[in-house]
């Protein structure tokens, strides 16, 4: 094979290689914001027994609010069996300061206060749910809950990083064909009705225990 074969080889393998890598695919990206969008990440409990329970929920909604003490409940009787995972799924166009809510908890979470911010948020609803400006009320509880940093805490709370983080989980959500809050995923399928009590929640968990974790006979 002479040199000029040799060379036209080269120079096709080049150009190949070079719209190889200008076509590959790319993380995805939130397009109102520029970022690339990841779904938060916020799982309590031990999961013992390798159940998983997710929240999908808006921190201005009454019934969320509601089923807020039927949770802590839940988790203190199942924090060694099961894992308890909150999504942010904010109903802007019911209520309006839904995604700042979001928005609050997110930015605790960056200085590692989500669950303490996410207490905050339910037990003060009646408080901030129709403040014409909400973050005073947030600063606030963020103080109170030993967020260090309240100026990075409000700069994060405005981020194009948190929105996206939200927008995610409304994403994800989307699977699931969710219409109102709160709704629940156990084990990656939707409970078609919210239990009427915590009562009625232990059963659903122990029957999803049962299933998990056959006993040997």
């Amino acid at each position: 094979m002479n040199k000029k074969v040799i060379g036209i080889i080269a120079a096709v393998v080049v150009v190949v290689a070079g719209f190889l890598f200008l076509t590959k695919p790319k993380a995805k990206t939130n397009t109102s914001t520029g970022s690339t969008s990841s779904v938060s990440n916020h799982v309590e409990g031990k999961g013992a027994k390798n159940v998983t329970l997710v929240e999908y929920g808006d921190y201005q909604c009454p019934a969320c609010g509601a089923y807020y003490p039927i949770l802590k409940t839940l988790f203190d009787k199942y924090q060694d069996d099961i894992y308890f995972q909150f999504r942010n799924n904010p109903l802007e166009s019911l209520h309006q300061n839904a995604r700042a809510g979001a928005r609050a908890a997110e930015a605790a979470n960056i200085q590692g206060k989500f669950w303490e911010m996410h207490d905050a948020l339910y037990e003060n609803q009646k408080s901030w749910e129709s403040a014409s400006d909400p973050l005073v009320y947030y600063t606030q509880y963020a103080k109170s809950v030993g967020v260090a940093d309240l100026t990075k805490f409000a700069a994060d709370y405005r981020s194009t990083a948190v929105n996206s983080i939200i927008n995610a989980d409304l994403q994800a959500g989307q699977k699931y064909s969710i219409t109102g809050t709160p709704t629940f995923i156990l084990d990656g399928k939707k409970l078609e009705a919210n239990p009427n009590s915590a009562d009625a929640f232990y059963k659903i968990l122990d029957a999803e225990i049962a299933k998990k974790n056959p006993v040997a006979k």
